[in-house]
């Protein structure tokens, strides 16, 4: 039994990549992992036919995906306080806190931004992929604090990933970076892979290893040691602001992963050593998945990151 199918025809051949990374792509919020198995089975079929993952899609081929029955959550609700910046039966914005791990995972079982929104949602919960959770459409790090939308039925979580993974979807971020950045504004367009020898990394990776990834940037200040800068990502990869700024020179303030030295550096230099990383998702813009009405919605910087400022201007 079946909640939903969805239906669609692949517009360009893919030679070069599996049926379950291309999916991922469509439905972004849909882990490769339930790909793979909804495939495997056969929840998900080319032409009528059962495929393997790693089935090439090709031009013309008809692809039909039957989205399962959601089974009950194993995460419990927890009266997590949330602010919410926006909400009405189809979805929810909210305004992220640094800190707050958005699924539950090994070692992180409790306490996330999906056990509050059990709680908050009482029963009103996307589907997608199989499991009865709130449909998580896009996700933040750990440490970065900011505006974050949630699908609240199939319908808005299916409309919201097309428009995720069409890059419909305007994100706008600041982060503080290392060192002084000396032009005004760029643009970053470097492939982003899994790094081959640090698994939980990230890393720009040349040839036909890494997945497009497209970031451009406007200095806002100049700080004696470090740099403010609006970061707008036209890609969804992972920890892809992060990897670009490593990849420029000047990693993001307070990320000891992609950037250790320069933040020793920075330390020496000004005394300061940031407690997270100075990321912030300060707007977001998308169509409404029922209303079609744009909206525009927008986080203000959170108290240690104003702090982290007034520290690095001096004074």
């Amino acid at each position: 039994m079946s909640t939903r199918t969805e239906q669609f025809t692949v517009e360009q051949s893919q030679p070069g990549e599996r049926l379950d990374v291309f999916l991922r792509e469509k439905f972004p919020a849909v882990s490769r992992g339930t790909m793979q198995r909804l495939i495997e089975q056969g929840h998900i079929r080319v032409n009528g036919q059962v495929v393997k993952p790693k089935h090439s899609p090709r031009a013309g081929e008809q692809v039909e995906v039957l989205w399962p029955e959601a089974r009950p959550a194993e995460a419990q609700p927890e009266d997590i306080p949330l602010d919410i910046l926006f909400e009405d039966e189809s979805l929810l914005v909210l305004n992220k806190p640094a800190g707050l791990v958005v699924h539950p995972a090994a070692g992180h079982e409790e306490h996330t931004l999906v056990n509050a929104l059990l709680h908050h949602c009482r029963g009103s919960l996307s589907g997608i992929g199989g499991v009865a959770r709130p449909g998580i459409v896009h996700r933040l790090d750990k440490e970065t604090s900011g505006c974050l939308v949630v699908a609240k039925n199939d319908a808005a979580h299916l409309a919201l990933s097309e428009q995720f993974a069409g890059r419909l979807v305007k994100k706008v971020y600041q982060a503080i970076v290392c060192g002084q950045v000396p032009r005004v504004e760029g643009e970053i367009h470097a492939a982003i892979a899994r790094h081959p020898t640090h698994r939980k990394r990230m890393a720009v990776q040349g040839g036909d290893a890494g997945r497009a990834a497209h970031t451009s940037w406007r200095v806002l200040e100049k700080l004696p040691h470090a740099t403010l800068v609006e970061v707008r990502i036209h890609t969804g990869r992972t920890h892809q602001i992060r990897v670009h700024f490593q990849y420029l020179g000047h990693p993001v303030v307070g990320d000891d992963t992609y950037g250790a030295q320069p933040n020793k550096r920075l330390k020496e230099l000004a005394n300061y050593a940031a407690p997270r990383i100075l990321l912030h998702a300060k707007e977001l813009s998308f169509i409404h998945p029922r209303t079609r009405k744009p909206l525009k919605f927008s986080a203000p910087l959170p108290a240690d990151f104003n702090h982290a400022l007034k520290l690095l201007r001096g004074r």
